[in-house]
C-alpha cells in the first residue's frame, strides 16, 4: 500500500490516497463571500494534477463569523450556484471534493463584526463575548444548513474546522471554554456543540455524505486530542484530519527518532486510538515522506498543502518520477498570505 493505494470513506471511493487540505485564497472572494473564475481554475488545476480529494478552504456559515471581510460563504442560497461549478471542475477529472465549513468564533476581526463571540470570554480580547444556549442552537443550525447547501451544490461531503484555534476547537478546548453549563466541562460536554452539528447534518444529507472533522491533535494538550478523537468517531464522522491547537494548544515532544513535525506526530498518535481514516498534514512535501507514512501504517491519507499549490502535478510526478517544484517556504512568512499571485512558484 502507498500514496497512489484507493480509499474507501463512507462507501466513497477515492482514486488515491493525497489530499489538498483547505488553504484559504486570500483576495478572491468578495464581501458577499461569493466564488470567483479564480477559485474555479485553481481547484480544477489541482483536480487535473492527480489530487484524490480536495478540500475546499474555509467557507464561513454566519457572516458574523468571518476571519476576514472577503471569505468565501456559504451562509446564504445565493452562495450555491457558485460553489457547484467549483464542484463540477473537480468532478471532471475523477477527484472528490469536500467544503470546510469554519466559523471564526473568538478570533473573529473587528472590521467584520463588533463582537467576538465564543464558548466563553476571552479576557486578552475587549470585543469577546460569550454564546448564551440560543446563539449556540443558532449556529448548530447555521452550520447544518451550510452542509445541506454543500450538498445542494454537488460536494461529496463536508469537513467541519475544528482545528487553529476557531470556534469549534475553542469550543472543545478546556483552555478556552470555561462554560459551566452543558457546553462546558468534561470531554463530552464541550463537544456536545460538535455533536448537535454531526447529527443535525446526518439528518438533512443522503447516508453517502461524507462528514469530516479537522481536529487540533492537542485541545489543550494530546491526551485531550486523543480523547475527542474517540468521541468524534463515536458520534459519526467519517474520517478525522489532525492539525494544530492554535496559540493555546501544547504542542508535544517528538520522540527523537520520528522523521516528522509534532502536527504530523499528533496525526499519527490519534491514528493509535480511532478505527476512521486519519489525515496528516504538514510539511510532508515529498512524495518519499509522504509514502513512508503511508506504507508504515502511521497514517491513511496525506494532505499536501504548499508543494500541491507550487505544483500542482504533485501526485502525476509522484507517479512518474519526475523533479516536483517543492515550495521554498519563502520567509518571514507564505507570500501566498498577502496575494495568491505573488507566489515566486506561481503557475
Amino acid at each position: 500500500m502507498d500514496i497512489h493505494t484507493p480509499i474507501v470513506i463512507n462507501g466513497i471511493n477515492i482514486k488515491n490516497r493525497v489530499v489538498l487540505p483547505p488553504i484559504v485564497n486570500f483576495g478572491w472572494s468578495d464581501t458577499d463571500g461569493m466564488v470567483s473564475s479564480k477559485h474555479i481554475s485553481h481547484y480544477e488545476r489541482i483536480a487535473k494534477g492527480g489530487a484524490g480529494l480536495i478540500i475546499v478552504e474555509a467557507t464561513c456559515v454566519n457572516p458574523a463569523g468571518r476571519i476576514f471581510s472577503y471569505q468565501l460563504g456559504i451562509w446564504d442560497d445565493y452562495h450555491i450556484e457558485g460553489l457547484a461549478r467549483i464542484a463540477e471542475a473537480i468532478h471532471k477529472h475523477d477527484a472528490k471534493v469536500l467544503i470546510q465549513l469554519h466559523h471564526a468564533g473568538l478570533t473573529t476581526r473587528k472590521a467584520v463584526a463588533e463582537k467576538a463571540y465564543g464558548p466563553s470570554v476571552d479576557p486578552e480580547n475587549d470585543r469577546s463575548a460569550a454564546l448564551t444556549k440560543e446563539q449556540v442552537c443558532e449556529l448548530v443550525e447555521n452550520f447544518v444548513s451550510a452542509a445541506k447547501k454543500a450538498h445542494l451544490a454537488g460536494f461529496d461531503g463536508i469537513e467541519l474546522h475544528g482545528a487553529h484555534g476557531y470556534l469549534l476547537n475553542q469550543f472543545a478546548s478546556s483552555a478556552i471554554n470555561h462554560r459551566t453549563d452543558e457546553y462546558g466541562g468534561n470531554h463530552e460536554n464541550r463537544l456536545r456543540f460538535a455533536h448537535q452539528i454531526i447529527k443535525g447534518i446526518r439528518e438533512v444529507t443522503p447516508p453517502s455524505f461524507i462528514i469530516g472533522y479537522r481536529m487540533a491533535g492537542c485541545s489543550p494538550t494530546l491526551n485531550d486530542g486523543i480523547e475527542i478523537a474517540k468521541l468524534l468517531q463515536a458520534y459519526g464522522v467519517h474520517y478525522l484530519h489532525v492539525s494544530h491547537g492554535g496559540e493555546k494548544g501544547i504542542n508535544p515532544t517528538v520522540p527523537s527518532n520520528f522523521d516528522f513535525n509534532h502536527v504530523v506526530y499528533m496525526g499519527t498518535e490519534v491514528k493509535k486510538f480511532v478505527g476512521v481514516p486519519v489525515m496528516v498534514v504538514n510539511q510532508i512535501k515529498s512524495p518519499e515522506r509522504a509514502n513512508k507514512l503511508v506504507t508504515h501504517g502511521l497514517a491513511d491519507m496525506v494532505a499536501i498543502g504548499r508543494d500541491m499549490l507550487t505544483d500542482p502535478d504533485w501526485v502525476t510526478k509522484a507517479k512518474t518520477g519526475e523533479v516536483i517544484n517543492l515550495c521554498i517556504d519563502c520567509q518571514p512568512r507564505c507570500k501566498r498570505y498577502t496575494k495568491p499571485e505573488s507566489c515566486p512558484l506561481a503557475e
